[in-house]
């Protein structure tokens, strides 16, 4: 159990914040916004995040914004981005340009998920500092 890793999720869909909750709290301490604006309210309240997994498409600010802002602020976090449709032009450009880490596809594979954030884990542990 590694409940140290704290988790932020990103959506606007409450069905999809409580699965994902349901599924990684057994091993992640999981913090879960029904917005963007959400989001960074909590990542300001919650400096031990280390990793953000957004959903791609929601109302008025999508995940890349999102991920956008935050990142100008906590560029130690790991972001990832979650989206219900085909890898996209900006999508693609944002793992290009190491905007996210990785992109996953909905509905969303627990055990894909999972090594995601192990992996940030570990990259996060190597960080200076």
């Amino acid at each position: 159990m590694n409940n140290e890793m704290s988790v932020l999720y990103v959506d606007d869909e409450p069905i999809n914040l409580m699965l994902f909750e349901r599924v990684f709290s057994k091993k992640y301490t999981i913090r879960t916004a029904n917005s963007a604006f959400k989001g960074l309210d909590i990542l300001n309240e919650k400096p031990d995040i280390k990793v953000v997994i957004s959903d791609m498409r929601m109302p008025e600010m999508d995940g890349l914004e999102f991920i956008q802002k935050a990142m100008q602020q906590y560029p130690n976090v790991v972001f990832f981005i979650l989206t219900g449709f085909e890898i996209t032009d900006e999508i693609k450009s944002a793992l290009d340009s190491k905007l996210i880490n990785q992109y996953f596809q909905k509905p969303f594979r627990m055990n894909e998920i999972d090594l995601a954030i192990s992996n940030a884990m570990d990259k996060n542990n190597k960080l200076p500092g």
